[in-house]
């Protein structure tokens, strides 16, 4: 009964295509991928393998973002070399900005969602630039009912940039009528909370939702395995728990 107040919505997929330097970055990664998976012919010599390919898999998933994310990352953390991505640009960064300008000169509010806290520091210095109105919320603000308070209060156009992690519950922001997912989550429910976060009680406005995929890479293919495997959509999948999700099928699935 409650749902059938909230205001129609509807999603669509914007597909941004890698260029450059990160699409080189991408590829180089790929190929260091592949040929560790190479060497998994069965469950057993996949599970000596799994930690690498993970970290190569959340390597790929962050230059798809930015390659300045592999860039910052700790060494000592990830599989593949330390790269310098000063100057290097991002296709989905370009492609939000794109996406958003119109909207900001409506006045609109729109709210911005990754999984990488560096994707949303790095939007937050590119909105700032555009002289945005910008709000941010991660798993380190404190301030999180002032700020949404602020963001619902807000006269004019704003965005909020939001943590998923950090944003999938008591978020209550019907001042946005757009969302947007950055990347894509794992676990399809919290991307549908996400969404959620502007369906409630108070929302007038037809909320429209936008996913930003990158072309032909892992981020296309994770939505391809959420859809092909049932169990794999309806399990809540952390980034802890992967491991004992993705089987080798799955990795080849994802890294073909």
């Amino acid at each position: 009964a409650v749902h059938a107040e909230y205001p129609p919505g509807c999603e669509a997929v914007l597909i941004v295509e890698l260029e450059g330097d990160q699409a080189v970055l991408y590829r180089a990664e790929l190929k260091r991928a592949r040929a560790a998976l190479l060497q998994a012919n069965d469950q057993g010599q996949l599970d000596q393998l799994r930690f690498h390919l993970l970290t190569s898999l959340l390597r790929l998933r962050q230059i798809c973002c930015h390659p300045r994310l592999v860039g910052l990352s700790n060494g000592s953390s990830m599989s593949g070399p330390r790269v310098e991505t000063p100057g290097m640009e991002s296709a989905k960064v370009a492609a939000l900005v794109e996406l958003l300008e119109p909207l900001m000169q409506e006045g609109q509010k729109v709210l911005v969602f990754s999984q990488f806290t560096g994707v949303l520091e790095i939007l937050e210095d590119c909105f700032k630039s555009q002289g945005w109105s910008v709000f941010k919320l991660t798993g380190q603000t404190e301030n999180r009912g002032t700020l949404v308070a602020s963001f619902q209060s807000h006269a004019g156009h704003g965005v909020f940039l939001i943590s998923l992690k950090a944003g999938g519950f008591g978020l209550n922001l019907t001042a946005a009528s757009y969302v947007v997912l950055f990347d894509p989550w794992w676990n399809p429910a919290v991307e549908a909370q996400a969404i959620d976060r502007t369906h409630r009680i108070g929302q007038r406005n037809q909320v429209i939702a936008y996913r930003l995929l990158a072309r032909g890479t892992v981020e296309e293919k994770i939505r391809t395995l959420q859809r092909d495997k049932a169990t794999m959509a309806a399990a809540v999948i952390q980034e802890e728990s992967l491991a004992t999700t993705l089987d080798l099928e799955s990795l080849r699935q994802i890294l073909s």
